[in-house]
């Protein structure tokens, strides 16, 4: 009997692919259907220069640009003196990337704290915060929030906001302990804010070699930073991998990113620009060629499920 087994999963290896010989991997039936359609504000490519130019002399906007089961995004735009009212979200965390101007921070538990173009600003489930815009200018930020969810608003922010999306507001309480209620708190791997512009473009203008580092990482949010020097773009034959019920997108900070997306092509994005794939659509990232890269890639947890094609090794 062991030397059937033995001889059984010989066989086994032998009939697995080379390459699969050499890297574990695992093989299987995954379900592919046709891809989610692009449909609403949601499409393959936002760019950051269209979104400029339709709000063209504008100070104060708001233009949504995702709008998913998983993720809203928008850029949202804020007039100098402007300010926010205090809120927090319920159930999932709140990020933020600013990309002109400068904004005021202000985090129930954290000291008030000013970002600037390049910063990388998040706040837990629970916890109140505040924006306003200072200095002489506009500031510029994309918001991205759990896909249709609305704030709630600490009772001593004010009156009771308008209703919104057929939804009105009434006064609750919670517990203050974790299940049920309560606050979630900042960790050594989800901080209040980075400086992307200072801690990894002039901390390491050259990207030696590929870096991937998060600045959003728990069961149920990513949000990773992945550097590098440009390389070729794949053949067209790399389809990369794709998700059997999620979505995921990426925002591009610094130089260019080749994407092949099943049922749209190529598509290169730079700096400020959104680039979106829905489930069950094959797409694949790199490096363009000739300059530093970075993408900063949003998805529904750092475990989600990759299916690569079967001949590939579990990569691209």
């Amino acid at each position: 009997m062991k030397k059937l087994l033995i001889a059984t999963c010989a066989v086994a290896l032998l009939a697995l692919p080379a390459s699969a010989q050499e890297r574990k991997v695992y093989l299987s039936w995954a379900p592919k259907g046709t891809p989610v359609p692009y449909a609403g504000v949601n499409k393959p490519v936002w760019r950051i220069a269209d979104v400029l130019a339709k709000h063209a002399g504008q100070k104060s906007w708001t233009e949504d640009v995702i709008e998913t089961e998983r993720y809203s995004a928008k850029w949202i735009s804020m007039a100098p003196g402007e300010k926010t009212r205090a809120q927090f979200y319920g159930d999932d965390r709140t990020v933020w990337i600013v990309w002109d101007g400068q904004i005021r921070f202000t985090i129930e538990g954290q000291k008030p704290f000013i970002a600037s173009k390049g910063f990388l600003v998040q706040v837990p489930l629970r916890v109140p915060y505040s924006m306003e815009t200072v200095g002489d200018m506009p500031s510029l930020r994309l918001e991205i929030t759990r896909g249709g969810a609305l704030p709630s608003y600490p009772l001593d922010s004010g009156e009771a906001p308008k209703p919104i999306a057929g939804q009105h507001y009434v006064k609750v309480s919670y517990p203050t302990k974790p299940v049920g209620g309560g606050r979630d708190v900042y960790t050594d791997v989800n901080k209040p804010w980075l400086d992307f512009l200072k801690d990894y473009v002039a901390a390491d203008p050259q990207a030696k070699g590929r870096r991937l580092t998060f600045f959003v990482n728990d069961a149920d949010n990513q949000a990773a930073i992945i550097r590098g020097p440009g390389v070729a773009i794949p053949p067209d034959s790399n389809k990369g991998h794709f998700h059997v019920g999620n979505d995921e997108f990426w925002f591009i900070p610094e130089g260019k990113i080749a994407y092949q997306i099943e049922g749209i092509g190529l598509v290169v994005a730079g700096p400020g620009d959104l680039v979106l794939t829905t489930p069950q659509r094959w797409h694949r990232a790199s490096f363009a060629p000739g300059q530093v890269d970075t993408r900063i890639a949003f998805n529904r947890s750092p475990t989600m499920l990759h299916n690569y094609g079967e001949d590939t090794n579990g990569t691209q």
